[in-house]
């Protein structure tokens, strides 16, 4: 196929052709972790569709080919009455751009298969759910828009409520997203599965000009022209039963680099509710006294996967009725402090070499890795606290708009204070000095772009109500106005009015033995910046003489 490529361990394409997901996926499979199976269409196809303005020629022959792939692996039939296949389509671009792209579960759930999935399960409350968030998540793809109805709100595996209200409910919301989809693409395209994966691949091609990603690639250096790749694959259902679920999780700790699974987990969920935000998640450990052999299962592929990339690792997973799925694994890419310890403890057990620790930690990366904090009196009144997501202070003025940062910001700092944060939030996250979010956890979006910019965050701020309307933050009985000063610890969580005391970090073992190696690779020990000291011995190890 010239566009199409099955996702498997024999995949041997680079990141530049099949995306940087799709190189996850083959590593998974090559250490035999279980991978739903999928196949990935290529950034070549994507920039085709950029200069055409259309699908390129044959690759909706090969879309066909692959799904029809996928119901052989699978035993199951795309958008058919009777077993029904259903497929996540996800971006997957040669550089992690998080939640930049538009992604669509659960496509192929036509009415017909959605009958057909009620039927074999006997839970129409999941079947009707799963169709209207592949409804949604549809329509937010090719509108660019936020969904109108917001799935976390949708019945899901454990909700309360007697069966018929459960299915009342998203059945009345699936007869508006039916309309809506109608209205923009006409009817043929409720029934006809193959026609939904086209657009559904159109739509994430078209997400990568949109606004919020090519903000994202300016702040980072990323070209504009390399394109996404659109990795699909067989749906496994988080929202399934009780037994059913997803999270994200860290091999180590990512605000400190401790050697401990780490991440959120949700049970009776589908992936978008972890990233999103809008849904309270536990903590990772959770999982251990709930479902203790999906548990078991993880942490030994966190450790394998470590193994295999000899970093720390992340890991997107799913589980369907207590069994463990793989959608996602990366290298954790760490930054500041925890960055600094990993890369120290990883040469220290002789997994890496301390040549390649030092080239681990950029010198950039130092100015985070003496992490200062407010002072202990001042965190101890503080306006609201929630989770640190990011290590760090920083102090501005409250912005309750994305627009308002990027107004404001250009008089000084700003804090960007949201209910929680979503892709249309980018040039407002970009603006801001801090983020402060009432919900979502570690892996929520506002947390993962936080960590990416190197801002710090506070996530999960229970008791803190924004009012962009009023533009006003209140909690705990206090109310603080739009442009009010406040300072923020991304390592405790809380949020302080004012411009409280800060201390200096303080002294990290893990920083002054990496420094150590530094002046000994560059031979240099004299007095002088930390940054200075490691950007020698990069100079040295990169071939280019001491500094």
């Amino acid at each position: 196929m010239r566009w199409v490529r099955p996702l498997s361990a024999r995949l041997a394409e680079p990141a530049e052709t099949v995306g940087a997901k799709a190189r996850g996926l083959v590593a998974l499979h090559r250490l035999g972790l279980p991978v739903p199976p999928g196949f990935v269409v290529t950034t070549d196809a994507c920039r085709a569709f950029l200069r055409e303005g259309r699908l390129p020629e044959g690759l909706r022959a090969e879309l066909a080919a692959a799904a029809d792939g996928l119901a052989a692996a699978t035993g199951r039939r795309f958008g058919a009455a009777e077993r029904p296949l259903a497929v996540s389509v996800r971006s997957g671009a040669s550089v992690s751009m998080p939640g930049m792209m538009d992604t669509v579960l659960n496509l192929g759930l036509t009415a017909e298969a959605a009958a057909g999935l009620a039927a074999e399960t006997g839970d129409t409350r999941f079947a009707l759910e799963s169709r209207l968030r592949f409804l949604m998540s549809l329509s937010a793809a090719l509108t660019g828009a936020a969904p109108a109805i917001d799935a976390a709100d949708a019945p899901h595996a454990g909700a309360a409520g007697g069966p018929g209200a459960e299915c009342d409910r998203p059945a009345r919301a699936i007869a508006a997203a039916e309309a809506e989809l109608e209205r923009r693409c006409g009817r043929a395209v409720l029934h006809d599965a193959a026609m939904q994966l086209e657009l559904a691949v159109q739509a994430v091609f078209s997400s990568w000009e949109s606004a919020r990603a090519r903000t994202y690639r300016e702040l980072h250096g990323i070209p504009h022209d390399l394109g996404t790749a659109v990795v699909v694959q067989a749906m496994v259902f988080g929202n399934r039963d009780g037994r059913s679920g997803t999270g994200v999780a860290f091999s180590r700790d990512p605000t400190t680099g401790e050697d401990t699974p780490y991440g959120d987990v949700l049970f009776g969920r589908q992936g978008e509710d972890v990233v999103s935000g809008r849904v309270p998640t536990p903590p990772l450990r959770a999982l251990r006294a709930r479902e203790p052999a999906v548990w078991a299962a993880l942490t030994g592929a966190l450790a394998r996967v470590e193994g295999h990339y000899r970093d720390a690792c992340y890991l997107e997973f799913t589980f369907e009725s207590g069994r463990l799925w793989l959608l996602q694994a990366r290298p954790g890419r760490l930054t500041g402090a925890a960055a600094v310890r990993v890369a120290a403890e990883l040469a220290d057990a002789g997994v890496i070499t301390r040549e390649e620790a030092l080239l681990r930690v950029a010198p950039g990366q130092l100015r985070h890795a003496r992490t200062p904090r407010i002072a202990a009196p001042a965190r101890a009144d503080a306006f609201v606290r929630g989770v640190g997501a990011c290590p760090g202070v920083a102090a501005g003025r409250v912005a309750t708009t994305a627009e308002a940062a990027v107004r404001m910001a250009a008089e000084g700092p700003v804090i960007l204070v949201r209910p929680e944060t979503s892709p249309h939030d980018m040039r407002g996250l970009a603006a801001a000095a801090g983020i402060v979010t009432a919900r979502g956890g570690t892996a929520s979006h506002a947390a993962v772009v936080a960590r990416s910019l190197g801002r710090p965050a506070v996530v999960g701020a229970a008791g803190l109500a924004v009012d962009p309307a009023g533009a006003a933050v209140r909690a705990g009985g206090r109310a603080l106005a739009e442009g009010a000063l406040v300072t923020i610890d991304g390592t405790g969580g809380e949020v302080v009015a004012g411009s409280p005391p800060v201390t200096a970090g303080t002294a990290d073992a893990h920083l002054d033995r990496l420094l150590s190696w530094a002046d000994e690779v560059s031979g240099d020990h004299s007095a002088r910046a930390e940054a200075r000291r490691l950007a020698d011995a990069h100079a040295v190890l990169r071939g280019g003489g001491a500094g």
